[in-house]
């Protein structure tokens, strides 16, 4: 499908096909961008790339998710602010390569998609790391995952101006199949944990509310400046340097009823972290699910980033017997997951699809999230 786009955009064969896949944050919210640990997995879902270089300054996108003339931009004029709507992340990626000294000369780009977009499960990291790592491939940069992640994190930071941490890249470029990234965002040093929740009788179903958000909006930017004031204000570098068992005295030493919800989340989020990869790795799979509810009650009420729809289908979930569920994503909006045996799936499912009914709100969309690949190149 993507090869066959692409013949028909541009009229010709595509040098490669790449994929890149959305994420799910099994447990480690907003910790990214306070240096702390998150904790991500792959989907099966994929954004996938067909390109050829170009030699003539030109990068022209389009894509079937977006039905629209072919988007052709002059690389040398790349700034940000230059591009619009989705065109800005492929876009920010070249902008980035260039700017960190890689040589390309244009490219011709067709995108497809499965990732739901604006569900909290990094449609758009997705789409910045398959540009990256087949841009990469074609001009031969040599790049490791590591540094695709980093560059893919500016180009969403300054060119899209989107204030996001380094987690969503780094899980889409780095993720392997059947495991879960314990990733550490201040030295990006990272361990594969295991997580094969179908060999164990479990399931961890993703509920996506159908409620939009976008991460560039105010309020994501406004948790992000806060975190940095109270960072300043306890003269730590980063929240993330505030350790669990001196959280009740870091506390005490600020004013600022605000700022003390945002420390004893991101202190207590990346407590969860550690306890959940402790769990794991002891075979006790089932008794990370209150670590995913406490991680739920934390960002409701500290971070305060849930919304009716999150919460709803987080306390059905509990309600007719999940082990544990969270929201998941950057919040107001998007996704929450829920940890399942197997035998309860069905019932769990039609549960949450009835509560929303009941609402009146959009009926959601639940699936089984299986770890899968990171970016790879398919063809």
């Amino acid at each position: 499908m993507t090869q066959s786009e692409f013949r028909r955009v541009y009229q010709a064969d595509p040098e490669g096909v790449w994929a890149a896949p959305g994420r799910v944050n099994l447990i480690g919210e907003h910790t990214d961008y306070n240096d702390g640990f998150v904790m991500p997995f792959a989907l099966p879902h994929t954004t996938t790339a067909a390109v050829s270089r170009r030699t003539d300054g030109l990068l022209r996108l389009h894509s079937s998710n977006a039905p629209a003339p072919v988007a052709e931009l002059r690389i040398a004029d790349l700034e940000p602010g230059t591009a619009d709507g989705w065109t800005g992340y492929p876009a920010g990626v070249l902008w980035a390569l260039r700017g960190a000294g890689h040589h390309i000369t244009g490219a011709d780009i067709h995108y497809d998609s499965t990732v739901p977009v604006g569900a909290g499960l990094s449609s758009s990291a997705a789409l910045e790391v398959v540009t990256a790592l087949a841009l990469s491939d074609l001009y031969e940069l040599g790049l490791q995952r590591w540094q695709l992640a980093r560059l893919c994190q500016r180009a969403e930071n300054v060119f899209v101006g989107a204030p996001t941490g380094i987690m969503d890249q780094t899980a889409s470029a780095c993720c392997q199949p059947g495991h879960a990234l314990y990733l550490d965002t201040r030295d990006l040093s990272q361990r594969q944990i295991p997580f094969d929740l179908a060999a164990e009788g479990l399931r961890l179903l993703v509920v996506d509310t159908r409620v939009k958000h976008a991460h560039s909006d105010g309020a994501y930017g406004e948790r992000r400046r806060g975190c940095e004031e109270a960072a300043a204000a306890l003269g730590v570098v980063a929240l993330r340097d505030i350790p669990h068992d001196e959280l009740d005295a870091a506390l005490g030493r600020l004013a600022d009823d605000g700022l003390r919800r945002l420390v004893r989340h991101i202190v207590t989020e990346n407590h969860r972290v550690e306890q959940v990869v402790e769990r794991l790795e002891a075979g006790d799979t089932r008794a990370i699910g209150p670590v995913l509810t406490a991680g739920h009650a934390s960002l409701r009420d500290d971070f305060r980033i849930s919304c009716a729809e999150l919460d709803l289908a987080v306390e059905t979930a509990l309600s007719s017997g999940a082990l544990g569920a969270r929201m998941t994503g950057g919040g107001f909006g998007g996704s929450a997951i829920a940890l399942v045996e197997d035998a309860a799936t069905d019932k769990v499912t039609e549960a949450i699809t009835g509560a929303f009914a009941a609402e009146n709100h959009l009926a959601p969309r639940v699936f089984t999230a299986v770890p899968g690949a990171g970016a790879r190149r398919i063809d």
